[in-house]
């Protein structure tokens, strides 16, 4: 058996039973990857509560409606589904606001009402799907990090990690880089190499979360180029 077979997104592809330990995991798929999906909401115009209970209401049709039966592996990544998943909720959303107009049974307050103060959420030059896949990056990285702070923790280093996990994913300051080595009593050559063996294992951590949603080797370098691109600086 693979590595690929026994991923959360193979899991969830075959969630279309009612398997307890399936469903279970397509649930803790859902909630890790909830900010990418509430980005592209706040990305289209809605924030604050309609944001959020938007999101909240996605995921429970998405569970209740058996939506990941309709994954193929073969038209694209996980990723790529949630999100075209989400932009179908949004219309139908939207259709169901304007049903209420005619005399329909309310699901939400008004979706295609204008949100004052909302449209400046993502960035002027950032598309609703841009910031979708940024959140969607800053989830596998948030991920990563976690898993290395329980490791540092385990191995006793939970102080050392603490102090350098901002020049982890971006380049150090030299007075920063300083102050660390000094506090710690570190040399600095020995700080280097501590940062260096940190940064390789966050790089593991990030290629074990991406294939946790891939579904080869291919598509997981493929992740891994489109992650990259999505953090700009961060992690290259």
């Amino acid at each position: 058996m693979s590595r690929f077979d026994t991923t959360r997104w193979s899991m969830v592809l075959r969630a279309r039973g009612d398997a307890a330990e399936n469903r279970a995991a397509l649930e803790a798929l859902c909630r890790a990857y909830r900010p990418p999906v509430l980005a592209y909401i706040r990305g289209r115009g809605f924030g604050g509560d309609a944001a959020e209970d938007l999101t909240q209401t996605f995921f429970a049709r998405f569970l209740e409606r058996a939506s990941h039966a309709d994954a193929d592996p073969a038209r694209g990544r996980f990723r790529a589904f949630l999100l075209t998943a989400v932009k179908r909720f949004l219309i139908n959303a939207g259709e169901e606001a304007h049903a209420v107009k005619r005399g329909g049974r309310v699901h939400f307050e008004s979706l295609d009402q204008e949100h004052e103060g909302q449209r400046d959420i993502a960035s002027a030059d950032e598309t609703p799907e841009q910031a979708f896949e940024r959140a969607w990056a800053f989830v596998v990285l948030d991920n990563a990090m976690r898993r290395l702070r329980a490791e540092a923790e385990h191995a006793g280093k939970r102080e050392l990690f603490d102090h350098l996990r901002d020049f982890l994913t971006e380049p150090p300051d030299e007075a920063d880089y300083a102050h660390a080595a000094e506090t710690l009593n570190l040399r600095r050559n020995t700080l280097a190499v501590a940062v260096h063996r940190l940064r390789h294992r966050l790089r593991e951590m990030v290629r074990e979360e991406l294939a946790e949603t891939a579904t080869g080797r291919d598509e997981l370098e493929s992740e891994l180029r489109e992650l990259r691109a999505a953090l700009g600086t961060v992690m290259q």
